[in-house]
């Protein structure tokens, strides 16, 4: 079935997200930064960040582990710009193609409630979507079922009409167990080739 509704992943696939990149200064040298993302301000933590609106609760309990690193806990929220310093330019000329074409457009992502506020703020892709399912605001994360299938409810999207990009494997394979058409992320040119394959873009 050529797809009716298309559905967006956010992060690395229409903005770029890098934590090494606020602490290039704090932490200059690359092992303990390294280190230090994947022991204190880890991928666990920030996923857990993403399932919640406010972002202090869940940084007093980290500071609350390791209280001497109380200031580079801080910096994670205090420079979270400088982690998504861009757009992916090449995948919004996609969507934007997408939006001219009156392809129905909308965007499912895990992402902290306090910082998608301020992300749509500074990047003026968002308009094209008509509706955005966030993760942090519903207290639901991908790879979840019940968050695909709240989006396709809450939208009036028919699941096997609808196509799902997202750079993760595992939630492109939740898309697929709610019965929608996905697409692993890989670039914006890979991406252009899957949406011809399709027929949604020429």
């Amino acid at each position: 079935m050529k797809p009716r509704h298309v559905v967006f992943d956010l992060g690395h696939v229409l903005l770029n997200f890098d934590p090494e990149l606020a602490y290039l200064d704090l932490i200059p040298d690359v092992d303990e930064r390294k280190t230090f993302l994947k022991e204190v301000c880890s991928r666990e933590w920030i996923t857990a960040q993403d399932r919640v609106q406010a972002w202090q609760p869940g940084e007093v309990v980290l500071i609350d582990r390791h209280p001497d690193k109380a200031h580079l806990i801080r910096a994670f929220r205090q420079r979270w710009h400088d982690m998504v310093p861009s757009q992916i330019d090449g995948t919004v000329e996609v969507l934007e193609q997408l939006s001219a074409f009156g392809v129905d457009l909308t965007a499912l992502t895990n992402f902290n409630g306090e910082t998608f506020d301020e992300a749509v703020e500074r990047f003026g892709f968002f308009q094209h979507f008509r509706a955005i399912t966030v993760s942090g605001k519903l207290r639901m994360l991908k790879p979840e079922r019940a968050i695909f299938d709240h989006h396709a409810k809450a939208h009036g999207l028919e699941p096997a009409a609808t196509l799902f990009i997202d750079d993760l494997e595992a939630n492109v394979a939740a898309a697929q167990a709610a019965g929608w058409q996905a697409v692993r992320f890989i670039g914006p040119d890979a991406l252009r080739a899957d949406l011809k394959s399709v027929s949604l873009l020429p």
